[in-house]
């Protein structure tokens, strides 16, 4: 790309901005090599890092790149056999431990929310623990070599604080002494040139044996070794010197496995550099609140509420641009100071910066595209050390762009044509215009020349363009309107300053009626397009009026089908609590009848608390009815002989034996009765019988047929009693009952001592035993079948 474009467009400053997003150094230095690229699919990739990177930055946050230093210089030092120091080695293992915990951020990410990209260049970092936990076992967190790297270096750091301590508990004793402590400046110990030494002051050097090692600015001071610690200062400096012959030896070991692994560790610095660098370009895009353009190569530009990103938020007025489909030029004309300018580098900086890989800061569904080179003529370039005038200034640069521009490349001229005489630049700009229009590059070009607008309107390809200015207010509202020229508004504009009217019907007079049918025209398309635009924002305001009624008519449908819901279920809660306390108040009752009659002698019929407990059961309400459409669209079917069918008021199932006008014969179980159609439900329809062909039926009872479980014998003989008794029995056992109840009540005990002997003989019985309280107590005999 042109580096006088990239300046005239301050892509500069895109870049600077873009640097305060990094987190490491190894990221400011990627960014700003950043360049825009020709090629649509390394702009897809580039772009498609930016969204992930976007998407991992909203969703969890950008990941943590604190610690990450850029390494490669002692890295490639290790290379060539050159030691390297504890702080080059500490920030090793930093970015060591750095990038493992970049890796683990995006890997949980990727687990809920697909990023391949970046999972995919995160998965190239390479796994360095075992050399990073070599690092840290010698190096601490302040870049010191720790006592613990070496037994050698821990002896020696033992022998080292020793021989301090025995120096200075000898030192402690002298200055404490009433014979030195007069000749003392202060009754200190201090270092000087790594040895002990104590202030003494200067009248006393004569009296005081050592070696000095320094003295005082204003010389009163002697900083003396006593001779008494020198030879512990000669030993505690050769210690010293064991010292870092040790950690020398130290860090050679560690650089040596640094050198080992130079390759993976140079490119875990570009991998991280790229993560960095991703990641301050979803930021940027956060902070100017930009979207993702869709990119083509086809010379497509489609700019939604383009906003210029060096313009603060709160003053920059959005534009809307499409370039590139029904024509491929734009003129713009206007006044001055209208945002003309403004809107070239808006369009020319947006395309570079998505070509950069870079969100814009534009509304979604906006499309740029990708050029081979972008051409630029903005400015005032007048430039004295070379003589030029604006005129041969703009037209040493337009040349330079004639010779070099493609078929796909963008082309932006500012004020083209101007700094001549009106008649030859308007011509000259028609002659440009008409070249580069030939040659099918795309182009936006700004001017003052009434002629151009004509050559706009005539001219296939090419369309009208102006800066809106508002007469009212004497000033530009910097809205860019495709499709309409623009105007002078001189005479507008000077009768509202004051201008009195006949110097103004004079000036009309001298207008060409050309001129003036053309700047009428222009008059009439802008009220136009201002009416259309007023009629767009009422029908915008009443869809969303419409929207948002549509939406609070939903939700108080839903809101009253769930109120609705819970007030029927409130209602039969309440109605089963009303049935369950009275059930409870019912089995006292009887419990204290039964009581009773216990001790008082008297006889309670026990089926009819059998009835009465059966009653109460049967008054719950049951929630899991049918809906009534439903039960009516069952009846609605047809129903025949041999059909099995619901008899809701016995809430019984059965079979239709007979049809009989409006009521059917229905067998339930062993009873056979009359039943009208209303109280029928149809469950499964007979098969019809193949006329040709024997059938052969086969019924087989299951529990959820109609079969009694009691049987009252009160009242029979012993022998009346065991024939219905062995009907009883087989009838349960045909519908798989496992338990069945008998009752032949207390009386003298002759029924029910005859039915358990026949139970006790019975194929079908398994056991027998007598009720339990709560059952009918002797009154019952309850048997389990086989």
């Amino acid at each position: 790309m042109n580096p006088k474009v990239l300046k005239t467009m301050e892509y500069h400053k895109i870049i600077d901005y873009l640097t305060n997003f990094t987190g490491t150094e190894l990221g400011r230095d990627l960014v700003k090599k950043l360049m825009p690229s020709a090629d649509l699919d390394e702009v897809k990739v580039l772009l498609q890092a930016t969204d992930e990177a976007y998407k991992v930055d909203r969703l969890k946050g950008a990941p943590p790149f604190g610690g990450i230093v850029n390494i490669a210089p002692a890295v490639k030092r290790a290379r060539i056999g050159g030691t390297l120091s504890p702080h080059e080695l500490h920030g090793i293992a930093g970015t060591l431990y750095g990038g493992r915990r970049v890796k683990r951020h995006l890997a949980a990410i990727h687990d809920e929310d697909a990023i391949p990209w970046l999972h995919r260049l995160t998965e190239e970092l390479s796994d360095q623990k075992p050399l990073e936990d070599a690092i840290k076992r010698c190096i601490d967190d302040n870049a010191d070599v720790l006592d613990t790297a070496s037994p050698l270096l821990a002896q020696i750091r033992r022998e080292l604080r020793g021989g301090e301590s025995r120096i200075r508990e000898k030192l402690e004793t002298m200055i404490r002494s009433s014979n030195v402590s007069k000749m003392l400046q202060d009754q200190l110990i201090t270092i000087r040139n790594d040895r002990f030494v104590i202030p003494v002051k200067a009248e006393y050097r004569s009296y005081f044996g050592g070696i000095v090692h320094d003295q005082s600015g204003s010389g009163a001071t002697l900083f003396i070794e006593p001779e008494s610690i020198v030879a512990m200062n000669n030993k505690l400096r050769e210690t010293r010197l064991a010292e870092e012959r040790e950690i020398e030896v130290i860090l050679q070991k560690l650089t040596a496995l640094v050198g080992e692994q130079v390759e993976p560790l140079l490119y875990d610095c570009d991998v991280l550099a790229e993560l960095d660098f991703v990641f301050a370009k979803a930021r940027l895009a956060r902070e100017m609140k930009a979207t993702l353009p869709r990119m083509n190569d086809r010379g497509f530009l489609k700019l939604k509420k383009g906003r210029h990103p060096l313009i603060p938020m709160e003053k920059v007025v959005p534009i809307d641009v499409e370039l590139g489909n029904t024509y491929s030029s734009i003129i713009v004309t206007g006044p001055n100071t209208g945002g003309k300018t403004v809107s070239l580098k808006t369009i020319g900086l947006l395309s570079l910066m998505a070509m950069s890989g870079l969100f814009i800061p534009a509304e979604d569904g906006s499309q740029m595209c990708v050029f081979d080179a972008i051409y630029a003529d903005i400015g005032d370039e007048q430039s004295i050390e070379q003589n030029l005038s604006t005129f041969s200034s703009h037209m040493t640069n337009i040349i330079s762009i004639l010779k070099n521009m493609s078929p796909k490349s963008l082309v932006l001229l500012d004020e083209l044509g101007a700094g001549t005489d009106p008649a030859e630049g308007s011509a000259l700009a028609i002659a440009i215009l008409e070249h580069i229009h030939a040659l099918g590059c795309r182009m936006v070009a700004t001017t003052h020349y009434s002629e151009l607008k004509a050559y706009a309107y005539n001219r296939k390809g090419v369309i009208n363009a102006s800066m809106e200015f508002d007469v009212n207010t004497l000033s530009p509202t910097y809205r860019l309107l495709i499709g309409i020229p623009g105007r002078s508004n001189a005479f507008a504009i000077a009768e509202r300053l004051g201008l009195s009217a006949e110097i103004l019907e004079f000036a009309r007079g001298e207008v060409k009626e050309e001129d003036l049918r053309v700047e009428n025209m222009i008059a009439s398309l802008e009220q136009n397009r201002t009416e259309a635009e007023q009629e767009r924002e009422t029908a915008g305001r009443l869809r969303r009026e419409v929207e948002e009624l549509r939406k609070r008519y939903e939700e108080d449908v839903e809101k009253l089908e769930q109120q609705r819901d819970k007030r029927i279920e409130k209602a039969e809660n309440e109605a089963r609590a009303i049935v369950d306390k009275a059930r409870s108040e019912a089995e006292t009752i009887i419990n204290d009848l039964r009581r009773l009659a216990m001790e008082e002698g008297a006889s309670v019929k026990e089926h009819k608390l059998i009835a009465a407990r059966k009653a109460l059961d049967e008054a719950a309400p049951d929630q899991r009815r049918k809906a009534p459409a439903v039960r009516k669209a069952l009846k609605q079917r047809q129903i025949g002989s041999g059909d099995e069918v619901m008899v809701y008021s016995l809430n019984q199932k059965g079979h239709v034996v007979e049809l009989a006008g409006k009521e059917a014969v229905v067998q339930l179980g062993i009873m056979k009765m009359k039943v009208s159609l209303d109280d029928l439900e149809l469950i499964q329809q007979q098969p019809a019988a193949k006329p040709a062909q024997r059938t052969v039926t086969s019924v087989k009872r299951t529990r959820d047929d109609s079969v009694r479980t009691e049987l009252d014998l009160r009242g029979s003989n012993l022998e009346e009693a065991l024939i219905e008794v062995d009907r009883f029995l087989d009838e349960a056992f045909l519908g798989n009952l496992g338990q069945v109840y008998i009752i032949h009540g207390k009386g003298t005990g002759i029924l029910r001592t005859g039915i358990q002997d026949y139970l006790r003989r019975h194929k079908h019985i398994k056991s027998y035993r007598l009720g339990n309280y709560g059952e009918g107590g002797t009154g019952v005999t309850v048997a389990e079948l086989k």
